[in-house]
């Protein structure tokens, strides 16, 4: 299982940042924010330990040890694939906890583990899934966290509340390479809405990297500002790029959002994070054992 990676505590996000920007320093009033933002989510991140949980969890279904690497923190996956290497694992299924697949996320995963791989253990035998963001285990977690939201939210404001799906943005200029991500996201969106059977909403890209560069939108902001301008005072947020908490859910959403929408006249609520959902668990399960299978049928 490849994650992104987050700090434990504020004093490695220094070079944690470095990692995340490949040795190219941000400037010092960036890094402060940054630092700023974990230091009101509790001063790290809880990444780590819920893909951990997710993992455990994962290992009892398939009947398989399920290794953790992280790109940008510890445990990396160069320390994962030392790992797997001295247990004598021959062969390997690799899942990207990123269910929409870009050159900026799973390509970057796929080839940090390719290097480790031929650095460590080169004769390994890598299924690495590629695509699971249409995955039907995966539509059926999301919808059960979406249902749940929309049921609290409807309850709190006395009557319907406008949604917005979420991702992370990427730049423009990655999707103009003909790079999937956008797309996927909203078939994932566009899946748990037919599974809940919710006909009116929107998809929002949150959580834009500080820099000079155009990152793909309609931001969440904006669209936060179109439903109060409209009269809107609830909003519901449904994060479908994201697999667990971490700081783009706990800051951006739950602070940064929520503080924009109280600004405005707008309560901003949002749907619990799969973390370690029994039904995703077992979606991941499902996944998981059919390349196991045709990982088999292949030798």
């Amino acid at each position: 299982m490849l994650a992104h990676g987050a700090p434990d505590q504020l004093s490695d996000i220094p070079e944690f940042l470095l990692n995340v920007r490949g040795g190219r320093p941000l400037p010092e009033p960036v890094v402060k924010e940054i630092i700023h933002r974990y230091s009101l989510i509790g001063g790290g991140s809880p990444l780590l330990r819920l893909t951990t949980q997710q993992a455990e969890a994962l290992a009892k279904l398939v009947s398989h040890p399920v290794y953790v690497g992280m790109r940008n923190w510890k445990p990396f996956i160069l320390e994962a694939v030392h790992r797997l290497s001295n247990d004598g694992i021959q062969r390997i299924v690799a899942l990207c906890l990123a269910p929409q697949n870009s050159r900026t996320s799973i390509g970057l995963y796929r080839k940090a583990l390719m290097e480790a791989v031929e650095k460590v253990h080169s004769s390994l035998i890598v299924d690495f899934v590629e695509n699971w963001h249409d995955h039907p285990g995966l539509i059926e977690a999301f919808c059960e966290r979406a249902a749940a939201a929309i049921v609290a939210a409807k309850d709190e404001a006395g009557g319907d509340v406008p949604v917005i799906f979420t991702a992370h943005s990427v730049p423009e200029r990655t999707i103009a390479d003909g790079d999937p991500y956008e797309r996927q996201v909203r078939e994932t969106a566009a899946l748990v809405a037919a599974g809940i059977g919710l006909r009116d909403y929107r998809v929002a890209f949150q959580s834009q990297g500080l820099t000079g560069e155009k990152w793909i939108g309609p931001t969440v902001e904006s669209q936060i500002d179109e439903l109060a301008q409209a009269g809107v005072n609830h909003v519901l947020l449904i994060p479908v790029g994201f697999v667990c908490d971490h700081v783009e859910i706990l800051y951006d959403i739950d602070v940064l959002f929520r503080d924009y929408g109280k600004a405005r006249g707008v309560t901003v609520r949002r749907s619990e994070s799969l973390n370690a959902s029994p039904r995703f668990v077992a979606a991941l399960a499902n996944l998981i054992s059919a390349h196991v299978e045709c990982v088999g049928e292949k030798l």
